[in-house]
């Protein structure tokens, strides 16, 4: 007697249909996702943030998107290879973006503790997050703006890179998306 399609060889049907794999894969990818986030803030929020000096927070920035560049580059690269382009790339954009926006609020709430006043408010790190993620988002509800210089061209860099976070990687995730699927569609290693 021959096994049903879709049947596993022990009789039991659990976890043999394409779709439950796709399931389990997207699944999986989520929960993936919702770590690295959690982790991310949880970090935010543990990590000691001083910086003492001007040059030690542009440097702490510079580190930070050179982080978040290494980040991508590496989550393309993943996504080209992973049996699930499309999840992975979900996967990317929340950890690129998550990264991003805690790098921006970092600074922000250092540049308000070694300079109080920066800000039209005392930013704690939720309030400095919060701003991070209005001014990426365009939304910039003004209630919390930037006073000083240094708090100025902080903003101005976060609107340019965000910009081109946007409008770069996008488009180099779709690219990464679309080689992964032909990868998986040739059914070869490169």
């Amino acid at each position: 007697m021959t096994e049903q399609a879709g049947r596993a060889p022990s009789g039991d049907t659990r976890g043999s249909g394409p779709g439950e794999w796709q399931g389990r894969a997207a699944a999986a990818s989520c929960a993936r996702a919702l770590a690295i986030l959690t982790g991310l803030v949880v970090a935010y929020y543990l990590v000691p943030l001083e910086a003492g000096t001007t040059l030690a927070t542009a440097l702490l920035l510079l580190c930070g998107l050179l982080a978040v560049m290494l980040v991508f580059g590496w989550e393309a690269w993943m996504i080209m290879h992973s049996p699930h382009p499309r999840l992975k790339a979900v996967e990317a954009l929340i950890a690129t973006v998550g990264l991003y926006l805690v790098v921006f609020a970092s600074v922000y709430h250092i540049i308000e503790h070694d300079t109080p006043g920066s800000f039209s408010e005392p930013l704690t790190r939720t309030d400095a997050l919060y701003f991070a993620l209005t001014t990426f988002s365009t939304v910039g509800y003004g209630d919390i703006t930037a006073l000083s210089e240094a708090g100025r061209v902080t903003v101005m860099c976060q609107m340019v890179c965000g910009l081109l976070l946007v409008g770069v990687a996008v488009r180099l995730l779709a690219a990464a998306v679309e080689a992964g699927l032909r990868r998986k569609g040739t059914g070869r290693e490169p």
